[in-house]
C-alpha cells in the first residue's frame, strides 16, 4: 500500500526550503517566478500527496499558497509557527535553521495527519487588508490626538492638526472601500445586515468580524470561542484547581468584540442581564466582561449558522 506524502515548506523572503516525507528528500529554491515554477513542477510529480504545510510568516506564505492553489495543488495548510516550534522542542530538537524548520514542518504534518484547508479568496484577502489598514491608521490617529492634547507650541499644534485631518480623510476613504467591498458580495452583505441587528454590534464591528473571523457561523459554540481565544483554559493538577484563563486565538477578534460588548452591557437586554447577574455573584468586572464577550460571540455565531438574514435577538 502506498504511503501518503507530506511536504513541509519553510518560507522566507528570498528562498523556500522544502522537505518531503516519508522519502526524506530535501531541496531549496529561490522565492521568485523561476523557483515557484520549479517547485510546482516537482510537487506535481509526488504520489499520494496529502498536504503541503507551511507556517504563517508575516504574509510571505500567502503568495506561495495562492500560486500552489492556482496550479491545481489544492493541498495547502497554514499553521501558527508557535505550534510547530513547540512540537520541535518536544522532539528534543532545540537547534533552529531553515533546513531543520522545513523538516519539522513536514514531520508535524505527518505526525498529526493534517488535512488541506480552505485558502482565503482574493476578495477575502482584500477585505482583511482594508480592515487591517484601517486599524493601523486608527491607532496612529489616537496617538496623534493624545499628542495634540498636550501640545503647546503653535507650530506643533498646526502640524498635528494637519496630520489628524489627513488621517480622518484616509480612514473615511477606507470605510467607504470596506462598505463597497461588502456590498459587492451578496453573502457578506447578508451577514453584515444580520450582525448589525444585534444591539451593540455596529458597522465597524460587523466588518471586522467578517474580515478576521470568516469561520463565524460555520463552527459550533466551543470551536468558535476557542478560535477567538475566548474559551477558558483549565489549569488543574492533582488536587490543585487553578483559575480558568483565556489565551491564544485572534487578538483582532477580541478587540472588536470588546468594544461591542461594552455597548451591549448597556443597550442589549440579554448581555446586560447576564453581565449584572455575574457581578451580583461576586465576579470581577473584567471576568464578567470576558464572559459577556464569549456569550455575544456565541449568539452571533448562532445567528449566522441558523439564518443569516431573519434571526435576531
Amino acid at each position: 500500500m502506498s504511503q501518503s506524502t507530506f511536504v513541509g515548506i519553510d518560507v522566507s523572503k528570498r528562498s523556500l526550503e522544502v522537505h518531503i516525507l516519508p522519502s526524506g528528500e530535501y531541496f531549496s529554491v529561490n522565492y521568485d517566478e523561476a523557483g515557484l515554477a520549479s517547485l510546482i513542477q516537482k510537487l506535481k510529480t509526488l504520489q499520494q500527496l496529502q498536504v503541503i504545510l507551511m507556517e504563517a510568516t508575516g504574509g510571505y506564505e500567502k503568495p506561495l499558497a495562492a500560486e500552489l492553489c492556482a496550479a491545481g495543488l489544492n493541498k495547502v495548510c497554514i499553521r501558527n509557527p508557535r505550534f510547530i516550534r513547540d512540537f520541535a522542542r518536544s522532539t528534543g530538537q532545540l537547534a533552529k535553521t531553515d533546513t531543520i524548520d522545513a523538516a519539522m514542518i513536514a514531520l508535524f504534518a505527518q505526525m498529526f495527519n493534517l488535512k488541506p484547508q480552505t485558502i482565503p479568496s482574493q476578495a477575502e484577502e482584500q477585505l482583511k487588508a482594508l480592515v487591517s489598514r484601517r486599524q493601523q491608521l486608527n491607532k496612529i490617529r489616537t496617538a496623534e490626538s493624545n499628542r495634540l492634547e498636550k501640545a503647546t507650541t503653535p507650530r506643533i499644534i498646526e502640524s498635528l492638526s494637519k496630520s489628524l485631518e489627513f488621517l480622518n480623510g484616509e480612514i473615511q476613504k477606507l470605510d467607504n472601500d470596506i462598505q463597497l467591498t461588502i456590498k459587492q458580495n451578496p453573502v457578506w452583505y447578508a451577514k453584515e445586515k444580520s450582525l448589525r441587528k444585534v444591539k451593540g454590534v455596529g458597522p465597524l464591528t460587523a466588518c471586522q468580524l467578517l474580515a478576521t473571523l470568516p469561520e463565524l457561523g460555520q463552527l459550533n459554540r466551543r470551536q468558535i470561542a476557542s478560535l477567538a481565544g475566548l474559551a477558558p483554559i483549565n489549569r488543574d493538577s492533582g488536587q490543585f484547581r487553578g483559575k480558568r484563563m483565556i489565551c491564544g486565538g485572534r487578538p483582532a477578534v477580541r478587540k472588536a468584540l470588546y468594544m461591542a460588548t461594552l455597548v451591549a452591557t448597556i443597550y442589549n437586554p440579554t448581555i446586560r442581564n447576564f453581565y449584572n447577574r455575574l457581578l451580583a455573584t461576586g465576579k470581577p468586572k473584567k471576568l464578567a466582561l470576558t464572559a459577556c464577550m464569549r456569550k455575544l460571540l456565541i449568539i452571533l455565531n448562532s445567528i449566522l449558522k441558523n439564518d443569516p438574514i431573519t434571526i435576531c435577538i
